[in-house]
C-alpha cells in the first residue's frame, strides 16, 4: 500500500525549504528590529473563538474550518488564522497588564477547508504582526511600515499597498443602507454568494472576486465616515507618506473578516494567477472585549508565506545561501577515517558545517559529494598528512590547495 499526501497540502523539501528558512529568518530578524516579541499558540482552539473572533457571517467560518469533537465532547476548531488565538491568549495570560503596548508575532500554519488553487493550500503558513493597546494611527501605519519591509528586504519587486478605512460599527450600519440601496437592483445579476451575504453583511459584497466588476460605481464608505474616522485615516495616510511608503486608496478594500474598523490593507503583487493579495491585515478595536477581555484597541497582519515563496520563484529572486558547507571532510585511510570522525565533531562544534562520507566511496565519487553539497573547502586527510600532523585543505571556486596543521583547521576555515 502506498500513501500519498492530503489535497491541499505540500511537501516542503530539501533544497526547497531554504527558501522559507531565508523568509521566516528575515520575518524573525525584522521583527526584533520593530521590537516584535514571538508568541506561540495551539493548532486548534474552542470552535466559538473563531465564531465570535472571526465572525460567522465570513467564508472562513461558514464554509472553510477543520471542525471536529475530541473525546471530552468539546467542539474543537483548526485555526483558520492566527489572530483570534493570539487575542486569547493575550486575555487569558493578562498581557493587558503590561504597562506598554504588548507587540506580538507568530510564524506557524493554518488550516482552511478550500479549493486548492495556485498559491492556496488547505494547510498553508502565515507570518502575522498584532500590536494591541493603543489607538495612535501611527502604530497602524507601523504594522504596514512591517509589513512592507519584510516583502522589500526578502527581495519581492512590484508589491503595492492598498489601503482603506472601513470605520466604525455605527458609521458602517449607516454606509449598510446606503449599499443595499445600490446593490438590490443588481441582486439577481449577483452570484449565490452575493445574495446571501445582502442579507447578513452587504459590506462583504464588495470583497467578491466573482462580482467585482459591477461595483465600479459603487457608493464609498470614505464618504460615510464620521470626523474621528476622517482623522484616524487621514494621520495614517500622513504617517506612511511621511515613511515613504508608497500605497493607493481602494474605496472597496474590506477584507474578509469582520473584526476590522478603522484602517483595513492589503498588500498586492502579481505573478500567481488570479490571486494578487499576498497579505493584509488592519485594526480590531472591538476584538479583544468581544472574546472577553478589556476593551483594547489592536491592529495587525497576517502575510502568506507560500505566496512569498511562489513570488519570489516566479520573479526569479536570487535567494542568499544560507546554510552553504563549510568544509567535506576526505578521509584516505582507516587511521585516518578515524581521525576524520573526531575532526568533523570538533568544526561542528566551533560552529562549523561540516559534512563527511559514510558509504565508503572512492576519492573522485566523495569530491562530486563536496561540489554537490557546494562545500567552500575539502579537507584531505591521508596517512601522511596524519603523521604530520596536517591536512590538504582545498577551495573548491579557485582549486588552489594548500596544506594546514591539523590544530588550526577551524582557523583557517573561518
Amino acid at each position: 500500500m502506498s500513501f500519498q499526501r492530503s489535497p491541499g497540502t505540500q511537501d516542503i523539501l530539501p533544497g526547497v525549504v531554504e527558501r522559507w528558512q531565508y523568509v521566516e529568518e528575515k520575518a524573525r530578524d525584522i521583527c526584533r528590529r520593530y521590537n516584535f516579541r514571538e508568541i506561540r499558540t495551539p493548532m486548534f482552539e474552542s470552535t466559538e473563538l473563531f465564531h465570535r473572533g472571526v465572525g460567522e457571517t465570513t467564508d472562513i467560518v461558514e464554509k472553510e474550518t477543520y471542525n471536529f469533537i475530541d473525546r471530552g465532547e468539546r467542539k474543537l476548531t483548526l485555526r483558520p488564522e492566527g489572530t483570534a488565538g493570539v487575542m486569547r491568549a493575550y486575555v487569558e495570560n493578562k498581557l493587558y497588564g503590561e504597562p506598554d503596548v504588548s507587540k506580538l508575532y507568530y510564524i506557524g500554519p493554518m488550516f482552511r477547508y478550500e479549493r486548492a488553487q495556485a498559491g492556496r493550500y488547505r494547510q498553508f503558513n502565515q507570518f502575522g504582526v498584532e500590536a494591541v493597546g493603543a489607538v495612535d494611527p501611527a502604530l497602524d501605519a507601523e504594522v504596514i511600515a512591517l509589513g512592507y519591509t519584510f516583502y522589500t528586504e526578502v527581495g519581492l519587486k512590484g508589491v503595492r499597498v492598498e489601503i482603506n478605512s472601513v470605520g466604525t460599527p455605527e458609521v458602517r450600519a449607516a454606509f449598510r443602507e446606503k449599499l443595499l440601496a445600490y446593490l438590490t437592483p443588481k441582486r439577481d445579476q449577483l452570484c449565490k454568494d452575493c445574495q446571501s451575504r445582502m442579507e447578513r453583511n452587504p459590506l462583504r459584497v464588495l470583497d467578491c472576486k466573482v462580482d467585482q466588476h459591477q461595483f465600479t460605481d459603487a457608493p464609498s464608505i470614505l464618504d460615510s465616515l464620521d470626523e474621528e474616522c476622517e482623522q484616524h485615516f487621514s494621520k495614517v495616510k500622513q504617517h506612511l507618506t511621511d515613511m515613504g511608503i508608497p500605497f493607493e486608496i481602494n474605496h472597496r478594500l474590506v477584507r474578509g473578516l469582520d473584526y476590522y474598523t478603522h484602517t483595513a490593507f492589503e498588500f498586492k503583487a502579481e505573478g500567481i494567477g488570479a490571486i494578487d493579495t499576498v497579505g493584509g491585515g488592519g485594526r480590531y478595536n472591538g476584538l479583544v472585549a468581544d472574546i472577553g477581555g478589556p476593551d483594547q484597541p489592536g491592529v495587525g497582519f497576517g502575510l502568506g508565506l507560500e505566496r512569498t515563496i511562489m513570488l519570489l520563484e516566479h520573479q526569479q529572486t536570487e535567494i542568499p545561501q544560507l546554510h552553504q558547507l563549510d568544509v567535506y571532510m576526505i578521509a584516505l585511510g582507516e587511521a585516518a577515517d578515524r581521525e576524520v570522525t573526531k575532526l568533523v565533531y570538533e568544526l561542528r562544534n566551533a560552529g562549523l558545517r561540516a559534512e563527511r562520507d559514510y558509504q565508503g566511496r572512492k576519492m573522485k565519487a566523495q569530491m562530486k559529494s563536496a561540489d554537490r553539497m557546494q562545500a567552500r573547502f575539502t579537507a584531505i586527510l591521508g596517512e601522511d598528512e596524519l603523521t604530520n600532523g596536517e591536512i590538504t585543505l582545498k577551495e573548491m571556486a579557485t582549486g588552489e590547495q594548500r596544506t594546514v596543521k591539523l590544530t588550526e583547521l577551524a582557523v583557517a576555515l573561518s
